[in-house]
């Protein structure tokens, strides 16, 4: 979801930089809040500390300009968590798009539960009340895992402000559900990859709308909001006792983007998905989802696949290109997951809308989280 938030970010931090003191660095060991989380220190756990003991004077100085929080876990203990620019272990970060990785947990949640049979699930016999416009009998065949990877039929791309479906249509629209279902079928101009040429055998298009009824067909299959649903599946067994969801203009919980979650929780979120779906030995999702949710399904950019609305990016580790899975939101906001490390780190940012957003919060992730990682 994008809107623009400007505001002036002003920190005793910063100020004391300005003034020729360097600010105080986080504690090397997290605190032991009460909330599922093990602690550890990040020194004894063999992390270069002097790198991580960086991020201080360079959020200072504005090499990294709007982040509020970065917190890491190694092998399921926290072992660094710094607040920024006004954020705080107790704030509700908006973190946009990530989001939609949140809707595919909850959509095999329903799956488990038996609410939807399976992701082959065909997406509009969930919404028989929905009058179409322009029946179209190709929509029939748009299935849940279409919505997932982002490769269903209809015409819609975010990233093209001439698209049909773009999400920015979708939010001045009276009623959501019918703007995305009644999308047009795509076409294929001749420098775009049809289904059949592309890797995986599907065409990628980042579609918010696609998300936002990935939402509402696991709000319809469970009969209760989708925030209900995420207290009860995700939310209760890791512990988290606040959260903020987003509804549509008719009430339909916002699967696309916008949730609000504190720093520490998110990291949750990402040790969930990196071990298997277990949070503290209690299986929370299924395995074999966890499994399918984190594998390549479309190659959402050259540089970057795409499994059920979770991104898998490349970053080069000790030379060795190491795939890394990510939550990822508007204004720089990730949850980035790495499993050959067994590593998860959260980077929330209020950079809503800048150029410089995303590539700062990957740069901070590979010249600090990464460079510091313990050596093998």
């Amino acid at each position: 979801m994008r809107r623009l938030l400007p505001f002036l970010l002003i920190t005793a931090a910063a100020t004391a930089w300005a003034a020729g003191a360097p600010p105080a660095p986080p504690s090397t060991t997290p605190a032991s809040r009460g909330d599922g989380w093990p602690v550890a220190s990040a020194a004894a756990q063999g992390w270069d500390t002097a790198t991580l003991g960086t991020l201080p004077a360079r959020m200072a100085d504005g090499t990294y300009k709007k982040i509020t929080s970065v917190v890491v876990a190694d092998h399921g203990k926290l072992v660094y968590e710094g607040y920024f620019n006004d954020g705080s272990a107790d704030a509700l970060n908006d973190v946009r798009s990530a989001t939609k990785s949140l809707t595919a947990m909850l959509a095999g949640a329903a799956i488990q539960r038996g609410a939807i049979k399976d992701v082959h699930a065909p997406v509009y016999a969930f919404f028989p009340d929905v009058k179409l416009d322009r029946p179209d009998p190709r929509r029939a065949s748009i299935t849940l895992e279409d919505l997932l990877t982002m490769s269903s039929i209809w015409e819609c791309d975010d990233e093209n402000q001439f698209s049909t479906g773009n999400e920015e249509r979708m939010y001045i629209a009276d009623r959501w559900l019918d703007f995305a279902l009644n999308l047009p079928v795509r076409g294929y101009a001749p420098w775009v990859q049809r289904p059949a040429e592309a890797p995986y055998g599907r065409a990628f298009s980042y579609c918010t709308a696609g998300a936002f009824v990935a939402g509402a067909v696991v709000e319809r299959a469970v009969k209760k909001p989708l925030a209900t649903f995420a207290r009860e599946a995700l939310e209760t067994p890791l512990g988290i006792t606040e959260s903020h969801w987003n509804v549509s203009s008719e009430g339909i919980g916002m699967g696309g983007g916008g949730t609000r979650y504190r720093a520490r929780d998110l990291a949750k979120f990402g040790e969930l998905a990196l071990d298997g779906g277990r949070w503290n030995g209690t299986q929370v999702l299924p395995a074999a989802w966890v499994t399918a949710m984190l594998t390549p399904h479309a190659q959402a950019r050259d540089d970057a696949e795409y499994g059920y609305l979770w991104w898998r990016f490349h970053f080069m580790v000790d030379g060795v290109d190491t795939p890394v899975w990510a939550m990822s939101g508007n204004g720089g906001n990730y949850v980035f997951v790495v499993p050959s490390r067994r590593v998860v780190a959260v980077i929330t940012s209020q950079a809503f809308n800048e150029r410089f957003a995303h590539p700062q919060s990957q740069a901070l992730f590979r010249d600090v989280i990464l460079k510091a990682l313990p050596k093998r």
